[in-house]
């Protein structure tokens, strides 16, 4: 059974780049975890935000059947202020605890600092060692901040989410203050879009794009 990581700087950015991935995989008796690497704060968000937000990423990973969630707790939009070997150190203590075959990162070139900042972390945390290795690395994409980014997303690698494109809708309409209106980038529809866009390329429904960093066969 594989054993699966996705580590996104924020609640919703697991639905953004993977949710449909997380959902097959899921079907498929995968054990999937979720690592959500930084938390809203006073007073940039009400009290209530920051009390309903990790009740969000549970109900998110109940409809994608992940198995577990992992909340760091690192400042969001701060991650600037905090030293990356203590950001590469948490993330690292998850994959030992996870020991995950797959592991899923934010784009390098994402306009978001923390995106970028996390993907860094998360490279150093993973780098294969004697003991253990993690097998497979990929970044998948954030819509609204990857479009945007500094550097461009060339996707090599694809997952056929046909049959579980609805599940990452129906995710995102769970982080309700995250969710736009068409023709947003991140409205239901341009995601709908973009999944079908995706499948396009690989002549399937709908998928989600990655773009693999390592793999060791």
């Amino acid at each position: 059974m594989h054993n699966i990581l996705v580590i996104a700087p924020h609640p919703d950015d697991e639905v953004l780049g993977c949710a449909g991935t997380i959902r097959k995989y899921a079907n498929k008796g995968a054990s999937v975890h979720v690592c959500i690497v930084t938390k809203a704060y006073e007073p940039e968000w009400s009290a209530e935000f920051i009390r309903n937000r990790p009740n969000e990423v549970r109900r998110v990973a109940d409809i994608l059947g992940s198995a577990g969630v992992s909340f760091l707790d690192f400042p969001t939009v701060e991650l600037d202020t905090v030293p990356q070997r203590d950001i590469s150190k948490a993330i690292l203590a998850v994959i030992q605890e996870i020991k995950p075959d797959k592991l899923y990162i934010p784009h390098h070139g994402d306009l978001n600092r923390d995106h970028q900042l996390v993907h860094e972390a998360a490279l150093v945390a993973a780098r294969p060692t004697l003991e253990w290795s993690v097998a497979r690395v990929l970044a998948y994409e954030t819509p609204s901040e990857t479009e945007w980014g500094v550097a461009p997303f060339l996707p090599n690698t694809y997952e056929d989410i046909t049959e579980t494109l609805q599940k990452k809708l129906e995710a995102m309409q769970v982080y309700a203050s995250e969710v736009r209106s068409f023709p947003h980038l991140r409205s239901l529809k341009s995601l709908e879009a973009l999944a079908i866009k995706r499948g396009s390329e690989i002549c399937r429904g709908a998928a989600e794009a990655f773009m693999l960093l390592r793999s060791i066969q």
